[in-house]
């Protein structure tokens, strides 16, 4: 399913979706780590250096777009492939995401197929 196995971090306050998307990718080859809060999501950022961070925009207190724009202050992770997941679809939620930092935005619900392309694309 997957070209090349990859280090994935997952950021969503919603348990059940993040650790769902966790199983899934774990099952597809790649190597994931799952946290709930953008402030957990840096610092463990921080640690593992993760190929991609699929991030939930809609967090309270440390939203996406704060995570988004404090990871790629970060020079080790200036090759980290962010990947926004959220219920803001509209142009000016794309537009704020991509200011942010993120490389690619997606929906709720996730398209599953998309995030392989991404996963397979990337590094």
């Amino acid at each position: 399913m997957t070209s090349k196995s990859k280090s994935i971090l997952i950021v969503d306050d919603n348990v059940d979706a993040a650790e769902s998307l966790g199983e899934f990718l774990k099952v597809s080859g790649h190597k994931v780590e799952v946290t709930f809060d953008g402030a957990t999501a840096v610092q463990t950022a921080g640690k593992l250096r993760p190929d991609v961070v699929i991030l939930d925009i809609g967090m309270p207190r440390m939203n996406g777009y704060e995570v988004a724009r404090s990871l790629r202050s970060d020079a080790g992770l200036a090759h980290t492939i962010l990947v926004a997941v959220t219920g803001y679809a509209q142009e000016k939620d794309r537009s704020r995401a991509q200011e942010s930092g993120f490389d690619y935005h997606f929906a709720k619900p996730i398209d599953i197929p998309r995030l392989v392309d991404v996963l397979n694309r990337a590094g």
